[in-house]
C-alpha cells in the first residue's frame, strides 16, 4: 500500500480595512502544526522517530550535502545540489567520490561552513573514537551509510568519501547525513544534550524554543543560503500528536493550524468545514518484509506471490478515504526506478489459493506468521486501518 503524503490546512480569513491612514507594523505570522510523532525528533543534527522525522527537526534547522527536490508535487523529488554544489565519481577509481561544497554557507551561530565541518559531522556520527561521537546520532545515521570506507579533505571546499565497492547510487545515501555546527557544540562544553536545546545548522529555521513531548518552535532564518527557500512564515511551532484523531479534533476546534495524516474518517467532515487537504505523490510504500532467512517458508516465492495477490488493495484505501493509492510495487509507477517487472500486484484471491495449494499448505495445514509494526512516526501514520 503506498500512501499519499498528506496534510489539512485550516482556512484563514483575513479583514482588510480600507482608507487606513497609515500601515500597522506587519503582525508575526505563525503556524501551529500538529504532527504524527509521540515527542519531538531528536534536534542535534540526526534525528530519530524514523525518516518521516526529517522533514520536523531535519530539513527545517539543518541541510544535507546532497537534497531533494522539494518544490515539485506532480512527481517525486530528484537529487539536487545541497551544501554541496557538485558531486562527480573519479574516472580512475569509482570507489572514490568528490564533493564541492557551497562557499559562504554559515552556520546558525554565524561560523563558517567548510571541508572541516563536513570531516567533524562525519566523524561524528561513524568515527566511534572521535570526541564529538554521540551514539544517539550515529544510531540513526550509521545504517543508511552503509557505503562509506573512508573520507578525507582535499581543500576547504572539497570533500572525498571512498564507498566500500563501486556504487551508483552513494550520493542517495548522502540524503541523510546532515551538518551541525562544530562551532556550537564546543561552545555548548561539548554536550550533545545542551546542544539539543540550542543547536546550530545551516538550514531556513532556527530553533528558538524547545519543551520535549510538547513542542519544538522554529524561527524563520533570514540569511538563509538558498533565497528560494526562506520560509514565508515567522515560526513554525511542531506540537506533538501522534493520534490521528487528536490531530483532526485539534485543526476543527482552531488549536493548530496545519496536520499532517488526519484521521480518513474525518475527511468528509474536515472537507465541510473548509478544510483544504494537500498532497503529493511520495514513495512511501507501506510494505511487510517477509524473512527470507533459512527454514522460513517465505523462501519460497510462491507463497510470497500468493500473499500480494490476496490482498484487496483498492478496499483498504476505500477504507482511508483517498488518502492513498494502490501500490505497484517497491517504487511509484513513476519513477525510472519501478522497471519492468513480471509480476503485476494485484487482487486475484482464487490464483492466490492456488499458489497456497501448491506450495503444500491448506486449511489442514495453516501457515501462521506474525508481523511486528511501528509504534510511532510515519510507519504509523496510515498503517493501523492496513494492519486491522
Amino acid at each position: 500500500m503506498r500512501a499519499r503524503n498528506s496534510m489539512l490546512l485550516a482556512a484563514f480569513a483575513i479583514a482588510i480595512g480600507a482608507a487606513l491612514p497609515a500601515l500597522p507594523a506587519r503582525a508575526e505570522t505563525v503556524v501551529r502544526y500538529g504532527i504524527s510523532m509521540a515527542d519531538i525528533p531528536l534536534t542535534t543534527g540526526q534525528p530519530d522517530r524514523g525518516a518521516g522525522a526529517y522533514q520536523f527537526t531535519a530539513y527545517t534547522i539543518y541541510d544535507p550535502l546532497v537534497a531533494w527536490e522539494m518544490d515539485v508535487a506532480d512527481r517525486p523529488g530528484k537529487l539536487v545540489p545541497g551544501l554541496a554544489t557538485e558531486w562527480n565519481v573519479d574516472d580512475k577509481d569509482k570507489t572514490k567520490w568528490r564533493f564541492t561544497l557551497r562557499k559562504g554557507v554559515k552556520f546558525h551561530d554565524g561560523s563558517d561552513f567548510d571541508a572541516d565541518a563536513v570531516i567533524w559531522n562525519l566523524d561524528k556520527v561513524l568515527n566511534d573514537k572521535a570526541p564529538q561521537f554521540d551514539k544517539r546520532q550515529s544510531a540513526q545515521v550509521k545504517t543508511r551509510l552503509p557505503s562509506v570506507a573512508s573520507y578525507a579533505k582535499i581543500d576547504d571546499s572539497t570533500v572525498e568519501i571512498t564507498t566500500k565497492t563501486v556504487d551508483s547510487f552513494f550520493p542517495y545515501q548522502m540524503l541523510w547525513f546532515l551538518v551541525s555546527s562544530p562551532a556550537q557544540y564546543e561552545k555548548l562544553g561539548k554536550d550533545w544534550d545542551k546542544f539539543a536545546s540550542q543547536p546550530s545548522g545551516t538550514g531556513p529555521f532556527k530553533l528558538t524554543k524547545l519543551v520535549p513531548r510538547e513542542l519544538a518552535e522554529l524561527s524563520k532564518n533570514d540569511e538563509y543560503w538558498d533565497k528560494k527557500r526562506i520560509p514565508k512564515i515567522d515560526k513554525l511551532v511542531l506540537i506533538p500528536m501522534p493520534e490521528a484523531l487528536t490531530r483532526t479534533n485539534a485543526l476543527l476546534a482552531g488549536q493548530v493550524d496545519l496536520i499532517e495524516t488526519p484521521a480518513p474518517d474525518a475527511v468528509p467532515q474536515l472537507k465541510a468545514a473548509g478544510m483544504r487537504i494537500v498532497d503529493n505523490i511520495t514513495p512511501h510504500v507501506w510494505n511487510y518484509h517477509l524473512s527470507v532467512l533459512p527454514g522460513s517458508p517465505w523462501t519460497d516465492i510462491r507463497l510470497r506471490k500468493a500473499l500480494n495477490l490476496a490482498i484487496d488493495r483498492d478496499a483498504v484505501v476505500g477504507l482511508m478515504n483517498g488518502l492513498a493509492k494502490p501500490a505497484k510495487g517497491q517504487v511509484d509507477p513513476s519513477s525510472p526506478w519501478f522497471g519492468k517487472p513480471g509480476f503485476e500486484l494485484k487482487y486475484d484471491l482464487a490464483a492466490a489459493k492456488k499458489l497456497v495449494e501448491e506450495a503444500g499448505y491448506s486449511k489442514d495445514k495453516p501457515l501462521k506468521t506474525t508481523f511486528i509494526i511501528a509504534q510511532g512516526g510515519t510507519g504509523q501514520m496510515l498503517s493501523l486501518p492496513m494492519n486491522e
